[in-house]
């Protein structure tokens, strides 16, 4: 494979160490620079260090928190200098404290001053740096007239989230958060400050669109941007279903998604929870339409029909684009983070991307609800499953090719997201919280044909999956790690599911 990486002079001699690794010379390193940095035992460090998922506690031996380009390139050098371990932290929403390092000792660079957003008049684009989150993104775009897909969690960073993928309700009709980016601007291992783009280090940005934190910090992000829907719907039903009724659903489900008939306006999931009895499960459907309000009745009635007559909750909000965002975000209905502080949880998730081309078999759908309606109920604590639909006729996500990016599942269906709390949502978790959910995965999988090319979504990342390269990152793994060798031959940008790692 032909590497066109285009760095030229920009590629700088690598910098030897200079002085021991030690707090008190990093410390006076950052000083000098007028950059604000927290080391353990300073106050404020607990604070900053205390990670979305209360599971994983790891101590980076400093959090920095830059406010410009070259604040975060001094920052950089100073990590190399040291031979640190050094991680970007946008949102810090990593399911398991990627951002903070993953294991102890990392230089993190927290880019929570780093908050501008811009939209060129004239283009419609708009640069955002990468300590926005997606709450505040959406209403500043719409400001503007203007929005792109993202997740419906306002306060995840627009780093990791565009970095590794980006789905959203809008996403059949626009594609991932990643698959807008058209530029970036970011900080290398040795300091050096690049564009990426079609045009400029090509090779740079194939990679950062499906694994930017393997290879650099991402300062500030270029998207193309769309003009919002006129208008919006977020809808809502859940039923109290048995075993066979629940079943049947989700075969109905994906027999809607696959039929060709959905307009790509249509946004959706459904998902999976508690029943109210030993073999039952609540089963929900949910999403956003952005088609015409009068048309949502008719776009969704061919799927209600074959569900039971009379749901145990409806919920159908209409409004403009915006109204309808903050209806579906996830939690908390707004989007503006600073009007109250992000929440924690204490859990283990996992996923899986199904591809359209082999759809899950009746047998598959069928276990995975028995063993959610019977063992489920015998769990205590919050749980869920979530099937985000991706595909069907015409997706965005899916017609992009696979090899234009570095996101390596252009032929999804659904991607599942199950996930499993403690009891009360605080540590310590419960050792058979991981069998319980890894059982949800493997109750599909069990039943489908052994060759099934399933695969894994990098943004509910995990900790316990066997192969994760490949689930990952699939047939560009390789090509990943050349780039990784090229860019940071040192391994600087380095965590648990860094590209690079055996």
């Amino acid at each position: 494979m032909k590497l066109r990486l285009g760095f030229g002079l920009l590629i700088l001699p690598w910098f030897a160490s200079t002085w021991a690794q030690n707090t008190t010379g990093l410390r006076e390193k950052l000083a000098s620079q007028n950059i604000a940095a927290l080391f353990r035992n300073d106050t404020g460090y607990a604070a900053a260090n205390t990670g979305y998922n209360l599971r994983i506690s790891v101590e980076p031996i400093a959090i920095t928190f830059p406010t410009t380009v070259q604040q975060i390139s001094s920052v950089v050098i100073a990590g190399v200098e040291q031979h640190l371990r050094v991680v970007a932290r946008s949102g810090g929403h990593s399911y398991i404290a990627n951002s903070l390092g993953g294991t102890d000792g990392a230089l993190v660079v927290d880019l929570s001053q780093m908050k501008n957003i811009t939209v060129d008049p004239h283009t419609k684009n708009a640069v955002v740096e990468t300590g926005n989150r997606l709450g505040d993104i959406a209403l500043a775009l719409n400001e503007a007239g203007r929005g792109i897909p993202h997740g419906r969690c306002p306060y995840v960073g627009i780093g990791g989230h565009s970095g590794f993928g980006g789905w959203g309700m809008a996403s059949r009709m626009w594609g991932l958060t990643l698959d807008n980016i058209l530029s970036t601007t970011l900080v290398l291992a040795n300091g050096s400050i690049v564009t990426a783009s079609e045009d400029s280090n090509p090779e740079l940005f194939w990679g950062i669109r499906g694994s930017s934190a393997s290879f650099g910090i991402v300062s500030s992000i270029e998207f193309r941007t769309f003009p919002v829907p006129p208008s919006g719907t977020m809808y809502e039903y859940l039923w109290d279903m048995d075993i066979p009724t629940a079943t049947n659903a989700f075969i109905s489900f994906q027999q809607w998604a696959l039929s060709g008939t959905l307009p790509l306006t249509f946004g959706g999931e459904i998902g999976f929870l508690k029943g109210s009895s030993y073999g039952r499960v609540q089963f929900v459907f949910f999403g956003g339409y952005f088609g015409p309000a009068e048309t949502f009745n008719e776009t969704v009635a061919p799927f209600l029909d074959t569900l039971p007559s009379t749901p145990d909750l409806a919920n159908v909000t209409q409004g403009n684009w915006i109204e309808t965002l903050s209806a579906l975000a996830l939690g908390v209905g707004n989007l503006n983070t600073s009007t109250q502080p992000d929440t924690n949880d204490t859990f283990y998730a996992k996923s899986l991307m199904a591809p359209m081309d082999v759809p899950l078999t009746n047998a598959s759908m069928g276990a995975m609800v028995k063993y959610l309606a019977e063992v489920g109920f015998n769990r205590t604590g919050f749980w869920q499953v979530e099937v985000e639909l991706y595909g069907g006729k015409g997706s965005a996500i899916n017609q992009v090719p696979l090899n234009k990016t570095a996101f390596a599942h252009r032929n999804t269906l659904f991607t599942f997201q199950p996930q499993a709390s403690s009891a009360d949502h605080l540590p310590p978790y419960p050792e058979s919280g991981f069998g319980f959910v890894d059982g949800m995965v493997t109750s599909i999988t069990s039943n489908m044909p052994e060759n099934w090319n399933w695969g894994a979504y990098p943004n509910y990342i995990e900790d316990r999956l066997p192969n994760w390269q490949r689930r990952y990152y699939g047939p560009h793994y390789d090509r990943l790690k050349l780039l990784k060798g090229l860019v940071d031959p040192l391994d600087r940008f380095q965590f648990p599911t860094s590209i690079g790692e055996p």
